[in-house]
């Protein structure tokens, strides 16, 4: 069983040039990628994408940063784009205080809508958590109980994932857990089960070590997967095994080998 990156973000215009390349290369070495959208326009993108290729899937939604954008009507026009066979989540959406591009107010009123677009459509959602630990958890368990999905790029305490866990969630380890200043993240990864675990890279951001300073690819996720693998005592390939078929569970796909 090969790896699977669970968040890629393939539209980015860093990868305007060799966009075709890279993919090409990275679906040789992978499972398969599932690439969120951002905004309208970037979801767009995204769905096109998957329809290009064969392990490619899309999410939609828009991100914390981009939630000032979200007007009237977005709802409708998300769920459109859901029809499309290979949109398998709604996200990526959340809450992020680090930068604060966008209102928390607005945030957390957009990430509301969102959460309850996936319960009507039956879809996962992909969550983004930054800085918002307190907030999102209350938001969750108010506003999206019940509903499955993923906590990616995971910077939670390891209660918090505890508790996540328990309400249905995954969580994703990306490049971080690889950083050698990362030991709470490395203890986390050592203690949540297995079975509740995706892997991610988060592309074109947060490459993993020793690669870090160079734009994210993919096929870098296999270094992920390598980092969890030892620290858990665990062949590389039994991780790559327990984690690509959790993709599969949450995100209802059946991954070709």
């Amino acid at each position: 069983m090969k790896v699977f990156d669970s968040h890629a973000h393939l539209d980015d215009n860093r990868y305007d040039a060799d966009r075709e390349e890279v993919l090409e290369r990275s679906l040789r070495e992978l499972a398969g990628v599932i690439n969120p959208g951002t905004d309208l326009a970037d979801s767009k993108v995204a769905v096109e994408l998957a329809r290009r290729y064969d392990r490619v899937w899309a999410a939609v939604g828009f991100h914390p940063h981009e939630a000032r954008l979200m007007q009237a009507g977005d709802e409708a026009r998300l769920a459109e784009l859901t029809g499309e066979q290979k949109v398998v989540a709604i996200g990526e959406i959340g809450l992020d205080y680090y930068y604060d591009h966008s209102p928390r107010d607005v945030q957390q009123a957009v990430l509301t809508r969102q959460l309850d677009l996936a319960r009507q459509l039956s879809l996962p959602v992909i969550i983004h958590d930054r800085d918002a630990h307190g907030d999102i958890m209350a938001i969750i368990k108010r506003e999206g109980k019940g509903l499955p999905g993923v906590f990616h790029c995971y910077s939670g305490s390891l209660e918090m994932a505890q508790e996540l866990i328990k309400l249905g969630f995954y969580v994703s380890f990306g490049g971080p857990l690889t950083f050698g200043n990362a030991v709470k993240l490395q203890e986390i990864a050592r203690k949540v089960p297995l079975e509740r675990v995706l892997l991610e890279t988060d592309s074109p951001y947060l490459t993993p070590h020793p690669l870090r300073g160079r734009r994210n690819e993919p096929m870098h996720v296999r270094l992920v997967a390598e980092a969890l693998a030892q620290l858990r005592g665990l062949p590389v390939e039994a991780v790559a095994e327990v984690t690509t078929r959790n993709v599969e569970a949450l995100f209802g796909l059946s991954v070709s080998q």
